[in-house]
């Protein structure tokens, strides 16, 4: 008897235990995807005029932020856009570029460091595209897998220019690279997703995450880089493709809608403000 008593409650033990890891508990404790956006510099111009082809902007004085953004997944970390160099830092009161005067506050690396994160913690790499504000600490991460888009990293390669700048990238020769032509899940689950969205440059792309209690947030890149030229799709004059570029436009309106997105303008220095301010997140 005293042995059948034992052999229940070891049942009742073994039963208990198995309630403790239900597969809805086990979901319940993975960490959240968590988004933060880190300032990566701010430009000033004395002119916006190149920012439409319609003359909106034309001798109107204006300034974009510059980002970076630091996604947390369980399978990993995705750096997206990694920003003005952080060497401009060093340069007190910034640097001009042409026109253009750059300034860079609080650098990438030092960021990354309060969020304990080093760059060999870093997973994964990623670029709306290849323009220098975009690329520039990217070397910082070699050991990361490099997200790259084989249009436009071709692109890149044969036309550097005042935009391009090869050698801020230049660490994915010897990085391992997952080379994409359309959208790509980043870690397999569609909770982070890179859409392609060509026509500011032939390989441009924006970020498409699906947090748990923000919902869904699309990351622009450069598809827009103000409010209003989102309002009334203004295409940039130095965009490499003006229909490819309302194209894009449309189908990420389209995404945006259907998943009820918050669709981040990334230079626009509203939205910039409008996110959780570091090293608070969304998720």
């Amino acid at each position: 008897m005293a042995s059948m008593t034992n052999g229940c409650f070891a049942l009742v033990v073994a039963l208990t235990a198995l309630a403790a890891t239900d597969p809805a508990d086990a979901a319940d404790s993975t960490p959240p995807i968590r988004l933060y956006a880190l300032d990566c510099g701010r430009a000033e111009f004395p002119d916006m005029g190149l920012f439409s082809d319609t003359d909106d902007y034309d001798g109107k004085p204006g300034n974009v932020v510059v980002p970076c953004f630091l996604v947390r997944h369980p399978k990993g970390i995705l750096v997206w856009d990694t920003g003005l160099r952080d060497d401009i830092a060093e340069t007190k009161g910034g640097v001009d570029n042409g026109s253009v005067h750059m300034t860079v506050s609080a650098t990438l690396i030092n960021q990354l460091k309060a969020l304990g994160v080093a760059p060999k913690d870093v997973t994964h790499v990623a670029f709306s595209h290849m323009h220098f504000d975009h690329t520039g600490n990217a070397n910082l991460f070699e050991r990361a897998t490099w997200v790259l888009n084989r249009t436009e990293l071709a692109w890149a390669l044969t036309l550097p220019g005042p935009f391009v700048q090869p050698e801020s990238f230049s660490a994915y020769k010897g990085a391992k690279t997952v080379l994409i032509n359309g959208d790509h899940d980043v870690f397999g689950d569609r909770s982070v997703r890179i859409l392609k969205a060509p026509g500011h440059t032939p390989g441009h792309q924006v970020l498409l995450l699906k947090l748990s209690k923000a919902g869904a947030v699309l990351l622009s890149g450069d598809l827009y880089h103000l409010r209003a030229s989102r309002i009334n799709s203004r295409v940039p004059e130095f965009n490499t493709d003006r229909a490819d570029t309302l194209a894009s436009m449309n189908r990420i309106e389209r995404i945006a809608k259907k998943t009820k997105a918050r669709l981040v303008i990334q230079h626009d220095p509203a939205d910039f403000a409008a996110l959780p301010r570091f090293p608070a997140y969304l998720e």
